[in-house]
């Protein structure tokens, strides 16, 4: 999963990076054009822990996202040049970082202007991506159907709305994938606040764009979380429990990314490694088993599922067989979080 951190020039975005990565990429940098900032996080998972002490494997392997911080333009006006449309349509998801604090030497930009000024930038971006395609289709025989949808986003898109709110078939977000339009992205809002306002509810500009918008903001005081990233685990737990914060950003942030990309894992375990992978909800065992390797969908024949909780209890394989908790499961079969699988296959 690639997650890219967008926003307006001076909004903390390299700040918020390296919040969540740990890492100590430069801050500041406003010019346009500059190269992205690229880290890796492993998501926490205390059920590959759990399984790891029962089989004492030689590797662990935690799911992990992946953040690009997108250099924004060089207008504090304008989020999007050429430059950071090509690198926003490389994600999977778009999280916008808000400044709540004032502008450097400026009147501040209210947050909910903010968020409501890059929505219709991406809304934009996206509208002359499907007027040129149309403008296309339309002169081509056979691609009616196309049209027709074309024209739905087109309508959609007119009315100010993202796409992710139009209502599409599975087939019809299948044959708008290829466009990567950065208004169908699942969207996350982080409201770059100062230390003090961690523990206050939204303030209520943003709270009334998120009720019109449906779309999440979550509270970060990226500076502090900054610093935070960069002390071991025990001065970190009690700076925490010193600001009344019973989470780091980080571990928020995870939650949220997972719900917001609808993410679920499951979990393979042995003598060699206990691992979790991250899929979609509502993937098929086929498609899970391809999440390993090709090889495995190709030739797969069936798939051996034990649930978490009652390998947990029963703590072996032979005991969950003996039980009648291990289940043999076909290609269709929809995988659930949680789900320890053993993939059969011939190649």
């Amino acid at each position: 999963m690639k997650v890219g951190i967008v926003g307006f020039r001076g909004a903390g975005k390299t700040t918020i990076f390296n919040a969540l990565t740990g890492l100590q990429a430069q801050v500041g940098g406003f010019g346009a054009g500059g190269r992205a900032n690229l880290g890796v996080i492993k998501v926490p998972d205390e059920r590959v822990m759990a399984l790891a002490a029962i089989h004492e494997p030689k590797k662990i392997t935690f799911a992990e996202i992946a953040f690009v911080d997108v250099p924004g333009s060089g207008d504090e006006r304008a989020a999007l040049d050429a430059a950071t449309l090509v690198q926003m349509r490389d994600v999977d998801a778009l999280v916008q970082v808000v400044s709540a604090f004032p502008a450097a030497g400026g009147s501040p930009v209210p947050a909910a202007a903010q968020l409501e000024n890059f929505a219709a930038e991406l809304i934009l971006a996206d509208l002359e991506i499907v007027e040129k395609r149309l403008e296309r289709v339309r002169k081509e025989k056979g691609k009616e159907r196309e049209q027709k949808l074309l024209e739905r986003c087109e309508a959609h898109l007119g009315s100010e709305q993202p796409l992710r709110t139009c209502e599409l078939a599975p087939d019809e977000r299948a044959a708008l994938a290829g466009f990567n339009l950065l208004s169908q992205m699942p969207f996350l809002g982080l409201l770059n606040v100062d230390e003090g306002s961690i523990a206050s509810a939204l303030p209520t500009d943003v709270q009334a764009w998120v009720d019109k918008r449906g779309v999440e903001v979550l509270p970060v005081p990226g500076k502090t979380e900054m610093e935070l990233a960069e002390l071991d685990e025990e001065d970190r737990g009690a700076f925490l429990a010193d600001l009344g914060i019973t989470e780091s950003a980080k571990d928020r942030f995870i939650r949220a990314a997972y719900g917001l990309l609808h993410l679920i894992s499951f979990l393979t375990a042995g003598k060699d490694e206990c691992r979790a992978w991250p899929i979609r909800r509502g993937t098929s065992a086929l498609h899970a088993a391809g999440k390993i390797h090709s090889d495995i969908e190709r030739g797969f024949i069936r798939a051996e599922v034990v649930a978490y909780d009652d390998f947990i209890e029963l703590r072996s394989e032979a005991r969950c067989r003996e039980a009648g908790k291990l289940r043999l499961e076909g290609k269709a079969y929809e995988v659930a979080d949680g789900d320890i699988i053993h993939f059969r296959f011939n190649v």
